[in-house]
Formats: structure tokens, sequence, C-alpha cells
């Protein structure tokens, strides 16, 4: 019955919401478009370097790599409903890693943003379109022309629940298209914060930094 719903909810999933975080997902914004959200917070889910992440009362956590993690977090900051953002690295085994470990094949890491929001507001079926409709998850270790196995598509989920949506959202949106789907989903390991010069990058230098996302082929 659950997950009915969850198919249900991402099928439906609040139009709205998904058209302001794909406004101006490529190239550069135009004079009047804002770039991320500087209301939003910086620390989901207290998060530090592989600690426990706890979000706060009634919030939920959620991560999703896409290629390069500025623009990826750039775009989820405008989902009204997200209240912070982090980029950092999970998935893999180095403890600790920094940018030019990940950079250099040598962890197992992808490039991830950290997601806190508010359930009340947006949905995690909403997260998930937001996810597939704004990157190729076809593409495998590759978006536009950052190559490499850090740039994977990737959902971590945390808990059964999301689990499962995030699986039943991965068949619905393979229905659609031509390839197949390599979007990794699995179970939400440490995150490792980036460094600083990382966090809100585009926010910060008023433009939007990474490649426009390439689409994937429809059936």
């Amino acid at each position: 019955m659950r997950a009915a719903f969850l198919v249900g909810a991402l099928a439906f999933a609040g139009i709205a919401t998904i058209r302001m975080a794909l406004a101006g997902a490529g190239g550069g914004a135009g004079r009047d478009e804002p770039i991320g959200n500087p209301r939003v917070g910086k620390r989901p889910g207290n998060v530090g370097h592989g600690t426990p992440l706890a979000a706060a009362p009634g919030d939920q956590l959620a991560s999703f790599a896409q290629g390069c993690f500025w623009g990826v977090e750039e775009r989820f900051r405008r989902v009204p409903g997200v209240v912070a953002t982090a980029v950092g690295y999970t998935g893999g085994q180095e403890r600790d890693p920094t940018y030019e470990a990940v950079s250099a094949h040598l962890t197992g890491h992808a490039e991830a943003v950290l997601v806190e929001f508010d359930p009340r507001q947006v949905t995690y079926a909403e997260l998930l379109r937001v996810f597939w409709e704004t990157h190729d998850p076809t593409s495998g270790d590759r978006q536009g022309p950052d190559r490499g196995h850090q740039y994977r598509s990737a959902i971590f989920t945390f808990g059964p629940e999301q689990q499962a949506a995030a699986l039943a959202s991965r068949d619905a949106e393979q229905a659609r298209l031509a390839d197949r789907i390599t979007t990794e989903i699995a179970p939400a390991g440490p995150f490792w914060v980036a460094e600083d010069y990382h966090q809100q990058w585009d926010e910060k230098h008023g433009y939007r930094s990474c490649p426009a996302p390439h689409r994937p082929r429809r059936s």
C-alpha cells in the first residue's frame, strides 16, 4: 500500500516545486533570476566529517549525486521546503577524503549533496522528481564533459521507506527513457563534508558554474 502511494505521489508531485528547481538549471542565469537561495541553511543534519547525521525535529535528510556538486547544490537550494544543504563525499571507502583524492579516483566516493528538508513543505517524492529531471541518469560515470566515478548518478537513502521510494521512482523513470538507467541506489553511509570553498559555490560567485545538464533520450 505504501509503495503504491509513493509511486502515485511521485507521478503527481508538485509541479511548481519542480519547475522552480529546474528554472535556469543550465547555463547562466538571467538578470533577475536568483542563484541558489541565501536563506537556506548550510549545516544539514549537523553535517561533519563522517560524524552521525541528525536532522532537526520534524525534518528529514536526503542525499543525491548528479555530477559536479556545485550545480547540484544550487538546484536543490532553490526547492521550496529545503531548509539546508552541503556538498561532500560519500559512497566510497576512504575516511576523511580530500577533493584531490576524490578527483584522482582513489576513494570510490561520489561528489554529493546532503539535503535537509521539511516534509510538510516538500515530499521526498518531489525531491526525487527534481533529481531525475535535472541530469542524465543513463550516462554512467559522466555528466556532460565531466568524467570519472566521482561524477556518477546516485541516490543515497535514509531508511527503508526512502529506499523503496527511490527504487520505485527509478522504475517509473526507466519506462520513459530509451537507455538503461545507471543510477546507483544504496543506503547512505558516512557523509564527509567537502572543503569550505566548495560550499554554496554558485551562490558565493553569483553564476552557475557547472555545465548545463544533458538530458537522457526518451523512449
